[in-house]
């Protein structure tokens, strides 16, 4: 979902479809409301109500609480303490959490399996056929020609980029840097601080040791990621100024995606109490 998709774009019009994405992130954000949907407050108990909690109730009721939290995740959601909570019901969306949330550093294995999680996620399939089948009727590269082989190796290109990609910035740089590259969601504040705020997580990421400084994994996995391009594209594709435009791209989607899992709550949310299930 990262490379290909703007390789079938002149500059200019890949430019121009980011920019609108963007701004079209923004506008469904604007619809959402400006906090997180506060919970009403507990109902205080009457004195007649009122009933001494011993210890072990108190436990038992936080294990029970946790249980339910944790109904329906899988084993790696719950050991990384994430959700894959699906932009508008289809695309992936592994490793996001709530910026409050208190949690342990992710280990190795856990950044390598966050990072397959993705890769081999049923929606990408399809996503990089779709994209394959579009590249083959642009005849792009057309070093490839038409056929299924040439159909082949644009389906082979597709999934590489999106899945060095992912590699790259979840799982080896950030095992290397000690980086966390899990998204914390502000969820809740003005729109304009979560917008600023997403777009910040590009350059400030959270280290394995809950400190923040510059996102490196973020800059240097997408070099690399474009840098590895060349190896499986024709001759006239690898030249310095294709991989630098395609690793601002690959800023500027990652950006996009950020407002995506940002608001994508919010917006789910609203619609949900636009059909309101019967009683």
């Amino acid at each position: 979902m990262r490379q290909s998709s703007f390789r079938m774009l002149s500059p200019h019009k890949r430019f121009r479809v980011l920019v609108v994405a963007l701004l079209t992130t923004v506008v469904i954000a604007s619809c959402c409301p400006a906090a997180a949907q506060q919970q009403d407050p507990p109902n205080t108990p009457s004195a007649g109500d009122t009933k001494t909690t011993s210890p072990n109730d108190a436990k038992d009721g936080l294990a029970a609480s946790q249980t339910d939290k944790d109904a329906g995740k899988s084993k790696l959601e719950q050991q990384t303490g994430t959700a894959n909570d699906r932009i508008f019901e289809v695309l992936p969306n592994y490793g996001t959490v709530r910026k409050n949330k208190t949690l342990p550093p992710l280990t190795v294995g856990q950044k390598f399996r966050l990072a397959t999680a993705s890769a081999i996620d049923w929606a990408v399939w399809p996503f990089n056929g779709a994209l394959a089948a579009i590249a083959q009727a642009k005849n792009d590269p057309d070093a490839w020609g038409q056929g299924w082989g040439a159909y082949g190796k644009r389906y082979g290109a597709s999934y590489a980029d999106n899945t060095i990609g992912t590699y790259m910035t979840t799982a080896i740089f950030p095992s290397l840097l000690h980086e966390d590259p899990r998204y914390y969601r502000m969820a809740e504040g003005k729109i304009s601080r979560r917008i600023y705020y997403s777009a910040n997580r590009l350059f400030v990421t959270r280290t394995d040791s809950g400190e923040e400084r510059f996102n490196y994994s973020e800059s240097i996995g997408n070099a690399a990621a474009a840098a590895i391009s060349n190896v499986y594209y024709p001759a006239e594709e690898r030249t310095a100024s294709r991989n630098a435009t395609t690793f601002g791209f690959l800023i500027l989607y990652d950006g996009l995606a950020n407002e995506l899992k940002e608001f994508w709550p919010d917006v789910r949310h609203k619609l949900a109490h636009k059909h309101p299930t019967s009683p």
